[in-house]
This record gives structure tokens, C-alpha cells and sequence, in this order.
């Protein structure tokens, strides 16, 4: 067997269902996921229905319904295989498409997961644009939000651009008109919305000393450069709207800055993923931002907002997501200040801080990746968080760049190592992962952590 033959498999299934429910996870890969899932089997003539969990566990288990539907499970499924044999699905009633590691059991699940194949820069979106194009070659036209799920989970971001099968996405996706590629991009977040200087201060990856971090420093280094900033309107330029000279201007700079501190340049460049038919100024206009606008939507609860986004609903579900983006911006804000505020405790290999139920678990990782970008980049952060639905867990989220996963840390085994050990359970990527352990035992937990990262930089 091999990754087509994998795919062709499932899509074969599902091909033979009347009706399927689809379960997903509720960030933008599960988002994007679910979206092309949904259209590629309602195109089929399948009638689908979707659900969306924050995480595949025994209560979750219990919104699946028992009917003779097929069972989609989508970015999520490979790692809970334990809960649908506990739960009684047979091998006939469920599918799998995902890339996470998968779980050993008796019951041998129909699936389709890239780790298998070697593939762990393919996200969950990518396998399932996979699956729907072996279904109808005409869902061609879900490559658009393929990449969007595929940015949103990272995985181009250890080579600054979309590897392995994810590229035969970006070709048909392009060859078919329906998105742009920028081969050689400026490798920073919020091109298409944030003001050139706002988004140069929040770039981690690369570090730019100083200018990341700090705006104003950021502000006075363009000003130097001796090009508008502004336009005649008094409205700041974004990214997207300089020509390019003044990008060469701008990138030259960016570069002979990080020279002379002795940084590599090679990070400063990317590939960026393009929407011309999005309008301007939208977070819709490129895969980075697109991605950050469904997770807004998936962390506060609506999910299905996100999808409707995806289904080319401009009108009602857009202004709702973009209400929950400026809100969700709005939190992470509050939380990042916190942060830097009440200050983190340092140990040898991580820095941490436990905020309570003062911030909801579902951006706490989020905020603890900005907060980083302001703190010691060498030590990953790890933020702790109470479940107020849940008053026995404790949520922990960890982030780091990829400086130091070139340097050998995994954060997903050090959380998923030491998650177990407690009775908990934890994974995610090498860059950003999280895990859940039982509240009685989260005392030592984070030293444990420490102690795991300290012998994988040994």
C-alpha cells in the first residue's frame, strides 16, 4: 500500500455511504477540514451532517450520533482510535483522515494519515483535499482552502513554505486561477492588514534585533529608508501595497540589519499564499491571516462560522467572524500584557506561568506564541490554565521557535512524555504542542517538562 492507495481507499468508502457525519476539530485545520469534507460529499449526493469538538474524548463521544451514517473523523480520530472501539463503532462504520500519530488498536479503522507515508508537513486539510479530489476531480477547487488548513497548522513554517505533497496543492490551486503564490515574500504576519512597521515588531521568525518586539523601533528604522509609509489619505501602507522597489528597499534593509548582528537572512524570505479575489485589507487576502480569522472563530465557540466563511459566505457569517477576530485579538492582547506584566518563572530550559481561569484555555497558546516573540526566545514558554467545564484538568500549552527546534527540541514528545507520566495526555508538533493533566498532579509538573527538553538539547 502506499499514500494514494490509502486514499483511494477511503474516498472509495465514503463514495459508498448515503450519509455521513463528519467530526472535526475546531482550529483552522479542523475548520478548512470540515469545509471540504462537507462540500465534496454534498457534491456527491451524500447527506452530510457536521460536528465540531475541541477535543476527541468520552464526553465528546457521546454527540456522535448511532445511526447508519458514516463516520468522517477528520483531524482528529488517528490518536482516540481507544474511544470509538470503546464506544462500540465497528470497522465498517468509520474513516479516518488525519496526520497525527496514530493509536494501535484491535479494530482495524479504515484511514488515511500522511504520518504513515513520511508526509508530517501535510495537515489534515491537505489529506482530505486528497481524499475529495479522488472522489471528483473537480474539487480542484477546494485547493484554496487546503493551503489555508495547511498554513494554518504550520506546516509551512519549518521551510518557509508548503513541502511534499502539499506543493501538488499549491500547483493545482494556482494552475487552476484560484490563488497566487509570492515565491520569494517578506516572511512576516499580517501583510495584507497590519501597518509595515506594526507587523515588522511582531516578527519572531525571524528575530530581528532591534526590531522585533518593539514598534517604535521598528517605525524609526523605516523612516530611514527614506519611502512613504503612509498614503496621501494619511492611511498606513500595509505590506501588500508596496511596489516592488520599495520591497527590494525594505527587504535589503531587513537583511544588512540581521547581517550585522550576526543572524542568518535566510528566514526572511518565504512563500506566501495569495487571494486577489478577496477584497483588500481583509485578513481573507493571504492563507497566513485567513487561517488566524477561522481560528477566531473555532477558539470562541463557532466553528461553523468559520465554515460558512470557507463556503464563500461574505455577508452574515464574515462580519460575525471578523467580530470574533477583533474580539479575539482583543483577549490575546490582554493576555500577552499579562504575561510580560506579572513576569514568567524562569527555569534552565522553559519559562512558565500559570494564569488560572483568568484567560480561556482555547487562546492561551496562542497568546503564549506572541508573548514569546517578547520574551528569551531560547527558553519555549509554557502557560497553565484551569478548565472552569472542567474543575479536574489543568491545560498546558507550550511554544518555541524554529531556532530551537533545529537545536533538537520536540515539544510534542516532551508534553506527551510527561503528560502520561501524571495520567494525563498531550501532543501537537515539535513547535507548538499542548497536553491535559489531572489537576492533583500538575505539582513538579512543569520541572519534569524542564528536565525532558534539558536532555534533548544535551
Amino acid at each position: 500500500m502506499a499514500f494514494d492507495a490509502d486514499v483511494k481507499s477511503v474516498a472509495d468508502r465514503i463514495a459508498e455511504a448515503s450519509s455521513a457525519t463528519i467530526i472535526s476539530h475546531i482550529d483552522a485545520d479542523g475548520i478548512t477540514s470540515e469545509a471540504i469534507c462537507a462540500q465534496a460529499l454534498s457534491r456527491a449526493g451524500i447527506a452530510v451532517r457536521s460536528i465540531f469538538v475541541r477535543q476527541l474524548e468520552p464526553m465528546a463521544m457521546r454527540n456522535i450520533p448511532r445511526d447508519e451514517s458514516l463516520k468522517v473523523f477528520v483531524d482528529l480520530g488517528a490518536g482516540q482510535q481507544n474511544l470509538l472501539e470503546e464506544s462500540g463503532f465497528s470497522e465498517d462504520e468509520v474513516v479516518i483522515i488525519d496526520h497525527h500519530v496514530s493509536q494501535d488498536v484491535n479494530t482495524p479503522y479504515l484511514q488515511v494519515n500522511g504520518l504513515d507515508w513520511g508526509f508530517d508537513k501535510l495537515s489534515a486539510a491537505g489529506i482530505a483535499y486528497f481524499v475529495c479530489r479522488s472522489l471528483d476531480d473537480a474539487n480542484t477547487d477546494l485547493a484554496k482552502i487546503a493551503v489555508i488548513g495547511n498554513v494554518g497548522d504550520m506546516m509551512a513554517r519549518e521551510h518557509c513554505r508548503l513541502i511534499g505533497p502539499a506543493r501538488t496543492i499549491v500547483a493545482e490551486g494556482v494552475g487552476q486561477g484560484f490563488f497566487d503564490v509570492q515565491s520569494r515574500d517578506l516572511n512576516c504576519y499580517g501583510i495584507s492588514t497590519r501597518p509595515l512597521h506594526v507587523a515588522l515588531s511582531y516578527c519572531d521568525d525571524p528575530h530581528i534585533p532591534g526590531i522585533s518586539g518593539n514598534t517604535k523601533n521598528a517605525l524609526r528604522f523605516l523612516e530611514r529608508l527614506g519611502i512613504p509609509l503612509r498614503e496621501s489619505s494619511g492611511r498606513w501602507r500595509v505590506w501588500e501595497e508596496y511596489p516592488l522597489e520599495e520591497r527590494r528597499i525594505v527587504m535589503s534593509a531587513l537583511a544588512q540589519q540581521l547581517i550585522a548582528h550576526g543572524e542568518p537572512v535566510d528566514r526572511l524570505f518565504c512563500e506566501s499564499y495569495l487571494f486577489p479575489d478577496e477584497p483588500q485589507r481583509t485578513p481573507l487576502r493571504n492563507a497566513a491571516e485567513y487561517a488566524t480569522l477561522l481560528n477566531a472563530c473555532g477558539r470562541w465557540a463557532r466553528p461553523v462560522v468559520g465554515g460558512s466563511v470557507c463556503r464563500g459566505d461574505r455577508g452574515e457569517a464574515y462580519r460575525e467572524a471578523e467580530q470574533m477576530l477583533r474580539h479575539h485579538r482583543g483577549i490575546i492582547r490582554e493576555l500577552v500584557e499579562y504575561i510580560l506584566d506579572k513576569g514568567v518563572e524562569a527555569h534552565s530550559h522553559l519559562q512558565s506561568i500559570h494564569v488560572g481561569e483568568r484567560f480561556p484555555d482555547t487562546i492561551v497558546g496562542i497568546g503564549a506564541g506572541i508573548a514569546l516573540s517578547k520574551l528569551d526566545w531560547q527558553r519555549p514558554i509554557m502557560i497553565l490554565c484551569y478548565l472552569p467545564d472542567d474543575p479536574g484538568l489543568v491545560k498546558v500549552s507550550m511554544r518555541t521557535n524554529e531556532r530551537m527546534v533545529q537545536r533538537g527540541l520536540d515539544l510534542q514528545k516532551a508534553l506527551m512524555v510527561a503528560s502520561e507520566e501524571v495520567g494525563g495526555a498531550g501532543g501537537g508538533h515539535k513547535i507548538a504542542a499542548g497536553a491535559f493533566i489531572p489537576k492533583e498532579r500538575e505539582g513538579g509538573f512543569t520541572e519534569r517538562v524542564n528536565s525532558i527538553l534539558r536532555d534533548q538539547c544535551a
